[in-house]
């Protein structure tokens, strides 16, 4: 079961403005990984379903934010079927990200009050989207459809509209600042976050530091 509401885990996301994407088949890394993030500012995190036995990793995870990292809201991505998304909230997602719209998904999540993310690369899509409950649809692979002047673009005759991005995003003032500018209500970040290098070293408080100073831009640029 979900440990925050779906208000909750959407309003977490629109004020930090970013959400760290990470997977590693170590549950010791990943817990400190996830430590690293949220004492650099991070509130929602997303662990990615992208290995063998994933799941156990993620149940671990889980349990460690509950205890270390109170406010942290740990959600699940690359989740592409409605059993898998079943699988995760029964081990405590809190939200649901793909990298593509499956209407299915989008019923298991609504049932249960958990925010699903699909994976969008055109307006149609994210209209569909929209139509079948989602909140906010992430533009994936964002920097091979259209960057953040695809965003603009978009958001133009559907302001309403709250978008994710991933794919394409780095911790760059310049990158950070074209996508809110854009019109993004947050941004999902992946391996320029945590280089392999800083990961295999153990350098935890880099990461800590990365994620400060993105999320420093990322309200600067707001």
């Amino acid at each position: 079961m979900a440990r925050f509401t779906k208000i909750e885990v959407l309003n977490a996301m629109k004020e930090t403005g970013m959400v760290p994407v990470f997977y590693n088949s170590d549950l010791e890394i990943a817990k400190n990984v996830l430590k690293a993030c949220y004492d650099g500012g991070v509130r929602a995190f997303e662990f990615t379903n992208r290995g063998d036995f994933a799941q156990d990793v993620f149940a671990g995870l889980i349990k460690y934010a509950a205890k270390e990292c109170p406010e942290m809201i740990v959600g699940v991505g690359s989740i592409v079927d409605p059993a898998t998304a079943a699988l995760y909230m029964q081990l405590g997602a809190n939200f649901v990200v793909g990298p593509l719209f499956n209407p299915e998904v989008a019923k298991v999540c609504n049932r249960r009050l958990v925010p699903y993310t699909p994976g969008c690369g055109s307006v149609s899509e994210i209209g569909f989207a929209q139509e079948a409950g989602c909140d906010l649809c992430k533009v994936f692979p964002a920097g091979n459809v259209g960057g953040p002047s695809f965003v603009k673009n978009m958001k133009a005759p559907m302001p309403w509209s709250m978008i994710m991005v991933t794919g394409g995003v780095e911790p760059t003032e310049e990158n950070l600042t074209a996508w809110v500018k854009s019109g993004v209500t947050c941004v999902g970040m992946g391996s320029n976050l945590f280089p392999k290098d800083v990961v295999a070293a153990g350098e935890w408080r880099k990461i800590t530091e990365l994620s400060k100073q993105s999320l420093a831009y990322i309200k600067q640029a707001r």
